[in-house]
């Protein structure tokens, strides 16, 4: 069982808890590019892929969370960069095996 940040004590504690989570990361990621499965499946054209619009509403999404939940908004939004160009890269090859 892990133990939440504030109640860690050890450093064996603290990587538990971070070991934990990146699980529980990536299974949600996994969980976001089943989305981008879906959005390959249903955009008309491989040119729909890419939208910058929704590109730039995504990432001052996370970045106005991360500002409601204290975190760093520049590192959030940076995060949140990578994040969807990746989703765009994973989503042009799920369009390119159609």
């Amino acid at each position: 069982m892990t133990l939440p940040g504030p109640d860690c004590t050890t450093m064996t504690d603290v990587r538990a808890g971070v070991d934990a989570l990146d699980r529980e990361i990536v299974a949600l990621l996994a969980k976001r590019f089943a989305y981008m499965d879906a959005a390959a499946r249903i955009k008309p054209a491989r040119g729909a892929v890419r939208d910058e619009d929704r590109k730039a509403a995504v990432i001052a999404n996370a970045r106005a969370e991360a500002v409601a939940l204290g975190m760093p908004e520049q590192v959030i939004g940076e995060l949140w960069e990578t994040l969807v160009e990746a989703s765009i890269a994973y989503e042009l090859a799920a369009f390119d095996r159609r």
